[in-house]
Parts: structure tokens; C-alpha cells; sequence
């Protein structure tokens, strides 16, 4: 989403340019600590206490002096998320606009997210505009100051969701292990970034009893992050409890290689979960449960696979526990996938219940997730239903025209002669 954003704003005339910060495994273990806890759990229920504050503020003290060696008086600096939200007060005293950008948070508050807000407070006082995904998001001590309500978007041109031929989806899935190959998948190219092409030849770690699934065989999919409020370990259980016997469909949790995001210390443990729950299973069931570990080190072939993935899907699923603004579920409803998704956070402003989707109201209802995964399984009019207003929705909603004119919106009062 990002990358788009850059691309519309430089479109526009905007001078534009995006800085990512650094930090150790200490630094992206309590800002994934603050994360939970902004979602209203206790994460890995770990201290946020001073020794804590002092390690993530020297952190972001010695970003700052690379940072402010290029941000000058009079820019606009955009920082997103908790992570680097120590940086606002050093550029706004060198002279920048700061808006703080959030994309994470509950609507309703419980003494875990207080916690994060709290660690964060000092931090975020000197931004000039903030910005977050629902309005329910905002602290009240935020919301008195004014918020800004801008959902995402996805970008129909990239890998990740451009279109792909019957044949283009059964080849990369075929060639990257994730259906079965009958040697007749043929070689799928795609166009990178900067006009090159290239070639997916690269395998997911795949862990399933016996071979993949085949090419035919309904295929339920969640694609996201090992990250506990992703819930993938509850995907599992639904399916398994619920789905599985009821039809010959197939599940496949995806998710990337946990080395290859070096900012969630938790995605290892998380997949370790997982593999002992998938291994616990009854071998009949297992042998229809598949956990897939896709490779990171070449992004553009990443979102290709997940393209592929995505649209091969009879069902794609997202139960989350919490979700700030689920962007797998907007690729699939630009898919028209039908998507079966917990009512939280984000999903509730891309769904409506019925119409575009199907919405779980309680995330951990196992039951319930598993009636709804049924339903579309078993009525292919409904489920084509689904996915072809969802498709609408995306288009009406949630593209990057409508997310550029928000944010042009949101820069006019802040610099309003410019």
C-alpha cells in the first residue's frame, strides 16, 4: 500500500520519499508488546516499564540523527504506527509538520490498550494531524484534538493483484508446491516494478500429509502474518471440528517465512503453535489441513504466489481476534472471493454481512465460523454472489483514487496555502 501511495503522490507532483527505520531484536520485541496491546491483549505479556521506554527511546534517538539529516523546516512527515513514534517531537522541534498515522487499534478499550496509550501519550503530543484507520480507534485524548479517518486501499496493478489466467494461478500454485503438479503447469512470468521480468520458480515450505492438494479440490485459504491475532490456530480448530467431513475441501494457512520479517518476534513461536496443534490432528483430517511457509526474499514473486493463492480459493478466510484494517480481505474481495471474516476492527467498515461477505460476530465461535465456511462451500450461486458485489465494493470503496483525495484533504489544512 505504501508503494502506491508513493507512486500517486510523485504522480500528482508531490516530492515524495519513504525512510524506514532500524532497531535490534529488544526494540521489535516491546514495540511488538505495544502492538498487542494497542489490540487489547497482553501479547507476550512482558513489562512496558522504564528500563523499556529508555531502550525504545535510545533506539529511535539515534534514527532520528540519520532522519534529521534529511527532513528539513517546512516537510511533511507522515510517521506511521507506534514504532517510530518517538521521532515526532525531534521533527517537529527541526522545523517539519508531523501527522502520526495508526493503523492499529479496538473499539472498545480494555486496560491493555490504556496500557499501550499510556506508553505512547508522551510521544505522540507534539504531531499536528492524526490519522487513523476508524475513528473508534482514537484515544479520547486524541479524539478531543481531532481525527482523521482514512481507510487503505489496494492497488490493482501490482503482483499482488493484478489479473491472472485460469492457467497463470494453476502454474505458479503448481510450481510452488502448493497443488498438486501433473507435469503439464507451464512456466509464469510476471512484470517487476522496474520492467523487468521475472520468473516464479520458488517453493513453499510446505507442511501437509501426503501430496498437495489437487487442482480440483475446493481450497480454503487464510493468508496473513503468524501472528496470534490472526488466529490461525483457530482456523484449525474451526475447520476441523466444523468443515472437515461435511465436503472433500481442503485448508491451507499461509503465511510468510517467519525469517523473512525480522520486525514480529512473535511469527516463530506462533508457527511452532501451529505445527503442534496440525500434528495432534486425526491423520484423515490432517491429511486435508496444510500449513505453507511462502518466501519472502523476492517480494514480487511473494505477492504473485499470494495473487495465485487468493484467487484459486473457494473461500478465503481472515479470523482475527482484533484487525486494524484487513487488507486480505480487500484483495480478495477484489478478487471476488467469497471471504468469511470476524466482525473486528477494519473489517466491519469492508463488509457488509450478507452482501459482500459473511461476518463472524465473535471471533472465537468456532461453530459459527465453521456454518458460514459450509454455507459458501456448499451453494456455488451464493458464494459467486458474494464475490462479484465484493468485487463492486472494492472498486466503489476502496481504490486509491478515493484514499489520495482523503489525504489530500487532510495536507490542506495542514499547510493550507501551499
Amino acid at each position: 500500500m505504501l508503494q502506491a501511495s508513493l507512486a500517486y503522490s510523485k504522480g500528482v507532483g508531490i516530492r515524495t520519499r519513504w525512510l524506514v527505520i532500524g532497531g535490534d531484536p529488544h526494540f521489535f520485541e516491546i514495540t511488538k508488546r505495544l502492538h498487542n496491546n494497542l489490540y487489547g491483549s497482553p501479547g507476550d505479556g512482558g513489562p512496558l516499564d522504564e528500563a523499556e521506554r529508555a531502550h525504545y527511546e535510545s533506539t529511535l534517538r539515534r534514527n532520528a540523527d540519520d532522519l534529521l539529516a534529511i527532513v528539513q523546516a517546512g516537510d511533511v512527515v507522515i510517521v506511521h504506527d507506534p514504532q517510530p513514534a518517538g521521532l515526532l517531537r525531534a521533527l517537529v522541534d527541526a522545523g517539519a509538520l508531523v501527522v502520526w498515522r495508526c493503523h492499529v487499534g479496538v473499539d472498545h478499550p480494555n486496560e491493555w490498550s490504556e496500557r499501550g496509550w499510556e506508553f505512547l501519550q508522551r510521544y505522540l503530543e507534539p504531531a499536528h494531524a492524526f490519522v487513523f484507520t476508524r475513528h473508534a480507534f482514537a484515544p479520547e485524548w486524541i479524539a478531543k484534538r481531532g481525527v482523521h479517518a482514512i481507510v487503505p486501499f489496494i492497488d490493482p496493478f501490482s503482483n499482488k493483484n493484478r489479473e491472472l489466467s485460469p492457467d497463470e494461478i494453476d502454474g505458479v500454485l503448481c510450481h510452488a508446491g502448493l497443488l498438486a503438479d501433473h507435469g503439464t503447469a507451464a512456466e509464469v512470468r510476471f512484470r517487476r516494478r522496474d520492467g523487468s521480468i521475472g520468473v516464479v520458480t520458488s517453493y513453499a515450505d510446505v507442511l501437509q500429509t501426503g501430496p498437495p492438494p489437487p487442482v480440483d479440490a475446493p481450497l480454503v485459504v487464510q493468508v496473513s502474518r503468524w501472528d496470534r491475532m490472526k488466529d490461525m490456530a483457530g482456523v484449525m480448530r474451526g475447520f476441523a471440528e466444523h468443515v472437515d467431513g461435511t465436503s472433500d475441501a481442503h485448508l491451507l494457512l499461509a503465511g510468510p517465512v517467519v525469517s523473512g520479517v525480522a520486525d514480529d518476534p512473535e511469527g516463530g513461536a506462533t508457527l511452532d503453535e501451529c505445527v503442534v496443534q496440525w500434528r495432534a490432528l486425526p491423520h484423515e483430517t490432517r491429511a486435508r489441513v496444510h500449513l505453507a511457509c511462502i518466501p519472502m526474499h523476492d517480494s514480487e514473486e511473494n505477492a504473485t504466489i499470494v495473487n495465485a493463492l487468493q484467487r484459486h480459493a473457494a473461500v478465503v478466510v481472515q479470523k482475527s481476534i482484533a484487525e486494524g484494517f484487513g487488507l486480505t480481505v480487500l484483495e480478495a474481495m477484489w478478487k471476488a472471493r467469497p471471504v468469511v471474516a470476524s466482525d473486528v476492527g477494519g473489517i466491519a467498515d469492508q463488509i457488509v454481512d450478507g452482501e459482500h461477505g459473511l461476518l463472524i460476530a465473535d471471533p472465537t465461535d468456532l461453530a459459527a465460523f465453521g456454518a458460514a465456511v459450509r454455507r459458501v462451500l456448499s451453494d456455488r450461486a451464493f458464494a459467486d454472489e458474494l464475490g462479484r458485489r465484493a468485487r463492486e465494493r472494492v472498486v466503489d470503496e476502496f481504490l486509491g483514487d478515493r484514499h489520495l483525495t482523503k489525504w489530500g484533504e487532510v495536507l490542506a489544512r495542514l499547510v493550507p496555502d501551499a
